[in-house]
């Protein structure tokens, strides 16, 4: 447990110690703080990632400065930020502090100039995510936000929005579930009994070898390889 502490030499091998602990540790962290914390950085997010990557940093790279005060310092941390989460969802004051509301950079195809410097991006920048959703005339969109995990919501123009089923009045079948029958040329016992089929159905669905097939799915009565 030397390898914990500061020391003058650390073998190759105390080095690998560090580098599983601490990648451990991270990895612990991250299942902790919760998917949020991994999808989207946001100003709380994105200070917690910046601060613990820092402390956690140094041992891996100073054989003098040892890991229980990063370890120490960086649960303290994963607390603090699990405590501001859970409490900017029950405070209001907090979670406008910590979760800016989305702010609106085009309305009726105006670009909002206010908007575009509050969210401190530039035109070519918004060009870009509107490309992003295939948006080729800024006069077919309704309203533009600018959310606070760095992405734009674009909602066009009902005249310009594809048309659904609904508005065709198509009447559909409900939404199924895909259910993964095969994966990695392994099949899933579960989910054919869950669908009411047994192993020679699938056999002769597939009409192949188990083995070669990488996925197959289930739905609405097909069976997609």
């Amino acid at each position: 447990m030397n390898f914990f502490f500061g020391q003058e030499y650390l073998s190759i091998f105390q080095w690998i110690l560090r580098g599983i602990i601490a990648y451990t540790f991270l990895l612990m962290a991250a299942k902790i703080m919760g998917q949020r914390s991994i999808s989207q950085l946001r100003m709380l997010d994105f200070t917690i990632a910046l601060v613990l990557g820092n402390i956690i940093a140094h041992p891996l790279s100073d054989e003098e400065l040892g890991m229980t005060g990063a370890l120490v310092t960086s649960t303290v941390l994963v607390f603090l930020y699990t405590l501001g989460v859970f409490l900017s969802l029950k405070i209001t004051f907090l979670r406008k502090l910590f979760e800016p509301q989305p702010i609106l950079i085009i309305k009726d195809g105006q670009f909002s100039e206010q908007g575009l410097l509050k969210a401190r991006i530039s035109i070519d920048t918004l060009l870009s995510e509107l490309r992003k959703h295939r948006v080729i005339n800024l006069k077919n969109v309704a309203a533009a936000f600018w959310e606070p995990g760095g992405t734009l919501s674009v909602f066009l123009e009902n005249q310009f929005r594809p048309a659904t089923p609904s508005d065709l009045m198509i009447q559909t079948p409900p939404f199924a579930m895909p259910v993964t029958l095969i994966k990695e040329g392994k099949i899933n016992e579960e989910a054919l009994y869950k669908i009411g089929k047994d192993e020679n159905w699938l056999r002769l669905q597939v009409n192949t070898e188990i083995q070669n097939v990488l996925l197959a799915t289930y739905a609405e009565n097909n069976l997609y390889l």
